[in-house]
């Protein structure tokens, strides 16, 4: 894989490409921000009067209305050949954005928020992504993925450590916790500002216009089957309502949902590096049944041991998915389209997350809750079994 003018091969940092580490960084403070807010985030909607449905409704449509941003971002990112000014305005709203949950009295206002917030990572995610690869040398893109996939887990331990610690002393004192969220996600900023240069490249290399046929048609068959998968794969809100349903104690909550962080944290570099030697599909088909057998797992059981040792493999299907999903999306697109390309995926992701919300939590209050669980494990078999399929396909298609 070629690499991007501006990004030399000995600007190491902690053995890593120095780019792909401090984007790391910022993913680190930026998510310890964010996950301090989200773990305590469906308790808190509870407390203020919603509902399972609208719970689950406000992360869909947040995600969704924020995901044609991500492609738009993306696109321009390559056409200009620019990715830090989309990194720094995404980043920054999420910072301001934190605090503002201290002072919401009602689900409504968490939406806007939400949104907002949401619109953020739709302007930096694509750009971002682009820039970790135009900062790949070796070709190790599942090893660069994972690097930053680990450190934005290391966020998401320490992001819940610190709401819980917070809890214990100011027990169910919500607005304490997004006010604190603040300061991680403002030394972020500083992070990009100081810390990452820009992947340039050259002119000639500059994407000029956008043309569907451009992309092959491997890149949409992979694209349906994120969509399959991601059918069934609604909010992690809905796994910790399912915990503290179980038994989990509202200030342990946010110790649960770090279990699946430390867990993808110790894996996420390994699983990546093992991506690149044996092929990223092999790896994806393993992380989505492992996934089924996770969501089956919440779906059938009351024991509270065994919903611990399912949040555990929860980290484990995260770590052999999520970046390892980008690295494979960013190796079947060519060079000068990869913002345009994971902002496509990233968007996917987005628009799919508001009818699998929907779905999850309508099954969940209108059914009951376990079968939104085995509606995930079943659309995440269905997903092995054509991504296997696909792995058989000629590399040309």
């Amino acid at each position: 894989m070629e690499e991007k003018v501006g990004v030399k091969k000995d600007k190491q940092f902690l053995g890593v490409n120095k780019n792909i580490f401090f984007t790391g960084l910022t993913s680190f403070l930026t998510d310890t921000s964010a996950k301090m807010v989200y773990s305590v985030m469906p308790m808190f909607l509870l407390s203020i009067g919603a509902s399972k449905t609208s719970l689950s409704l406000i992360e869909g449509i947040a995600e969704s209305t924020a995901a044609l941003i991500k492609s738009l971002s993306g696109f321009w990112s390559d056409k200009i050949g620019k990715n830090k000014p989309f990194m720094l305005i995404g980043y920054g709203i999420s910072a301001l954005i934190m605090p503002l949950y201290a002072f919401v009295v009602s689900p409504l206002q968490v939406l806007y928020l939400r949104f907002v917030e949401r619109v953020g990572k739709g302007i930096r995610t694509a750009p971002r992504d682009s820039l970790v690869v135009g900062s790949v040398t070796n070709g190790e893109t599942g090893k660069s993925f994972g690097v930053q996939k680990a450190m934005d887990n290391m966020g998401a331990i320490v992001g819940p450590l610190l709401a819980f610690v917070l809890l214990i002393f100011y027990p169910e004192n919500y607005q304490l916790i997004f006010l604190f969220a603040a300061i991680p996600g403002l030394l972020g900023i500083l992070v990009i500002i100081f810390g990452i240069k820009e992947a340039k490249i050259r002119d000639h290399q500059l994407l000029k216009n956008f043309r569907f046929k451009d992309f092959s048609k491997k890149f949409y068959l992979f694209l349906g089957i994120i969509f399959v998968f991601t059918l069934g794969n609604s909010t992690d809100a809905l796994l910790l309502v399912k915990a503290n349903e179980v038994g989990v104690k509202v200030a342990f909550i946010p110790l649960v949902y770090l279990i699946s962080s430390i867990v993808s944290v110790l894996l996420a570099i390994p699983m990546g590096s093992l991506s690149d030697k044996i092929g990223k599909e092999k790896l994806l088909i393993g992380g989505f049944l492992i996934y089924a057998l996770v969501y089956f797992g919440f779906g059938i059981t009351k024991n509270l041991n065994v919903i611990i040792l399912l949040f555990a493999m929860y980290g484990l299907y995260s770590s052999m998915t999520d970046g390892i999903q980008k690295a494979f999306v960013s190796d079947i697109i060519d060079k000068n389209r990869k913002g345009t390309g994971l902002g496509m995926y990233n968007a996917l992701l987005g628009i799919t997350l508001l009818p699998a919300s929907l779905i999850a939590g309508i099954l969940y209050d209108h059914v009951n809750s376990s079968v939104p669980f085995y509606f995930g494990a079943c659309t995440a078999v269905l997903s092995a079994i054509l991504l296997f399929f696909y792995s058989r396909m000629p590399k040309e298609v």
